[in-house]
């Protein structure tokens, strides 16, 4: 089942109102013949607002764009009365297969101020995303399909996480470098952790949820319905309490140098900026393009790109 926004209310972008939108065999576009937007938002239950990464024609590869929509609508949401918890899931066939890496990652285009120096990018990813944690309100991620990279930092970033059994969570990208945020050893455990930075294999829903990074998994064709549940049932507590209550699990956390540890990953993944293997890496994307060099990181593995149907133009 591939999955798509729903059509119903009139589903708006992170900075407004947007026209109503239609279904499509690539997701959902605005029903106006102007340029599709990258994020739709619309309202499924009372108290729940739905966030859908819509660019499935790049299998949600977060563009500094759909990041910065992203982001201010998910800080919208928390500010408004009426709502009481998120869900953020991706259109087409995955929930995002990893960073826009297309057009590179230019400081200048990013969606908020980073402070410059050696490991600005994860620095800067990092923060967006611990920025989920610091929201008042719980944010769900839906995950289906991929979730490579920067998709598995988004999700990762969220308060709960709900998978289809097949789903495909990984960082290939340490085949060539290191991760923006450091999570997996906190997330998954210090062996499958280490197994996944060595090998960049990907796990499946299923083992997601059994090592702890996942909550539940469902059928992908039950996804949408068993994540409303959830959503509906958090959203029956008032704000006030939820907020206290999401404070002290990510207080726990912090209390024992989770997102310490992971601010300084970044400085490691700076490092890993100077390597040779990195160096080549992106020399190589020059000389030959991103799609065959990432072709030929994954070609002795058989996964990824080499696996079948690969994991979109464009992302990690």
């Amino acid at each position: 089942m591939t999955e798509q926004p729903t059509t119903g209310p009139p589903a708006r972008s992170g900075y407004g109102t947007v026209p109503s939108v239609a279904s499509s065999s690539e997701g959902s576009v605005p029903a106006l013949g102007s340029k599709p937007e990258v994020l739709l938002v619309d309202e499924p239950a009372p108290h729940v607002r739905r966030l859908t990464l819509n660019r499935p024609e790049k299998r949600n590869a977060l563009s500094h764009q759909l990041r910065a929509e992203l982001i201010n609508a998910l800080k919208l949401a928390d500010q408004d009365p009426d709502v009481r918890v998120m869900i953020v899931r991706g259109a087409g066939t995955c929930f995002s297969a990893g960073y826009e890496l297309a057009n590179g990652n230019v400081g200048v285009d990013m969606p908020h101020y980073t402070a410059e120096g050696e490991g600005q990018w994860p620095r800067h990813v990092t923060e967006t995303w611990m920025g989920i944690w610091d929201l008042a309100k719980p944010v769900i991620a839906q995950v289906h399909g991929y979730c490579l990279a920067g998709g598995s930092e988004l999700a990762t970033g969220c308060d709960l996480v709900y998978v289809a059994h097949d789903a495909k969570m990984g960082y290939p990208a340490v085949r060539f470098g290191v991760p923006d945020m450091h999570f997996h050893a906190w997330m998954l455990g210090m062996r499958a952790a280490m197994e996944m930075m060595v090998t960049g294999d990907s796990i499946s829903g299923d083992e997601a949820v059994r090592l702890g990074w996942a909550n539940r998994a469902f059928p992908e064709a039950d996804l949408d319905d068993e994540v409303l549940a959830v959503a509906k049932r958090v959203a029956l507590t008032p704000t006030d309490i939820v907020s206290l209550n999401k404070r002290t699990v990510h207080r726990a956390m912090d209390a024992m140098g989770m997102r310490a540890a992971i601010r300084q990953g970044t400085e490691l993944c700076a490092l890993g900026t100077k390597a040779a293997t990195f160096e080549a890496f992106i020399e190589k994307s020059h000389e030959q393009g991103l799609t065959k060099a990432l072709q030929e990181r994954d070609a002795p593995f058989g996964d990824y790109r080499t696996g079948g149907g690969g994991n979109g133009g464009g992302a990690t």
